[in-house]
């Protein structure tokens, strides 16, 4: 990694991510303390008080809290004996292999890791920035071992956490007084939230902003609202959470509903008659008879206006051509500085020129035809 020279200006300007608190779907809790989103504005000192109290609780894991996830995991801790295998072919734990790994890369202390940020944000040191990521591995493994209930594969939660930890060096500021640790954990919450959203069902279920704001808040929002003894209605969730009361519907549908194959029989055994969910699935598109009615009548109505505007000269022309039929239309203000007149001038042209056009087209096209012209801006 490489990272050019930062001015005093840019590295006073780093800001952090916002800070939110978001719970997994289910009983599988996700205590998220930021992701990074949008910068924040710069926090009084009052504020700046209470953040540093609660970004000092982030530490990378000890070699006592290893050994508990391990014991949990049911990985095997270095130096424990074990029996000899009764055949050649041996079981491999990946985890248990990585946890080693992990183990071997000490923890920093708070200036180690400061001449280091500065070493990797002044000289762009990529074994700088090297030290900082290894030594953090634990907290990667620390912070992924909370997931463990919304996603069962730890190693793939770890290795998705590791890439945001990657960032955090990148954007990693050693001038704001902030450990690296704590700023990092941020990202790897983020990286490791966004894997689980995209990987918890075959078909994603959260692609927008206010979808992924269900998809963590949902259940937890409804147990709040049980709690205090009043009916969790998609009306007073979509309140509480800011959405739309359509939004909060479709998402509990979503993760009340497991996966579906559009293949699959409607029926099973003797009685499958092939058809399948395909089948059933009514179609919202619009009738092929209307579609082609449409394209029809747009083809005839295109055609009558070149013939209108092969009429057409000077301001008119320029009228039909940069305000009635252009993709972008003009102002009127831009019209009337263009021939050097006001924009109500401009205004009265062309209501003139479009009074002609729906004489035309009526005259053309009957009148049952309906057709908005102009633009009032």
């Amino acid at each position: 990694m490489s990272q050019p020279k930062r001015s005093s200006s840019e590295k006073s300007s780093r800001k952090a991510p916002a800070v939110v608190d978001v719970e997994a779907p289910g009983d599988a809790a996700l205590p998220v303390k930021a992701t990074p989103v949008a910068p924040e504005p710069e926090p009084d000192e009052e504020e700046a008080d209470e953040e540093a109290e609660v970004l000092g609780e982030t530490e990378p894991a000890t070699d006592a809290e290893l050994d508990l996830i391990e014991a949990e995991i049911g990985t095997t801790p270095p130096g424990t004996p074990t029996a000899a295998p009764v055949t050649a072919l041996v079981r491999r734990d990946p985890m248990g292999q990585y946890m080693a790994e992990v183990r071997r890369h000490p923890l920093l202390t708070r200036e180690e890791e400061h001449a280091l940020a500065v070493r990797w944000v002044e000289q762009g040191d990529a074994e700088a920035a090297k030290q900082l990521v290894t030594s953090n591995l634990r907290l990667v493994v620390k912070i992924a071992h909370e997931y463990k209930r919304a996603y069962q594969n730890l190693l793939d939660l770890v290795q998705e956490g590791n890439v945001g930890l990657i960032q955090a060096v990148k954007k990693f500021d050693p001038y704001r007084g902030v450990k690296l640790s704590t700023y990092s954990g941020w990202w790897i919450r983020a990286y490791i939230l966004k894997f689980i959203l995209n990987n918890w069902r075959l078909v994603k279920i959260g692609t927008t902003q206010n979808q992924r704001k269900l998809f963590f808040n949902l259940r937890k929002q409804v147990d709040r609202l049980k709690q205090a003894g009043v009916d969790p209605t998609p009306e007073r969730i979509a309140a509480a959470l800011d959405v739309s009361e359509a939004e909060v519907i479709e998402m509990d549908r979503r993760l009340s509903a497991p996966d579906m194959s559009l293949d699959a029989p409607l029926s099973s055994g003797d009685e499958d008659d092939g058809r399948t969910r395909m089948d059933i699935i009514e179609d919202s598109s619009d009738d092929p008879e209307v579609e082609v009615e449409s394209t029809e009548f747009k083809d005839i109505l295109h055609a009558k206006l070149r013939r209108f505007g092969a009429t057409l000269s000077g301001r008119e022309l320029e009228i039909f051509r940069d305000r009635i039929v252009a993709d972008e239309p003009i102002t009127l203000q831009e019209l009337g500085d263009r021939w050097g007149v006001s924009r109500e001038r401009a205004r009265q042209l062309e209501k003139r020129m479009v009074l002609r056009l729906r004489e035309f087209l009526q005259a053309e096209l009957g009148d049952a035809v309906q057709i908005a012209l102009g633009h009032d801006t």
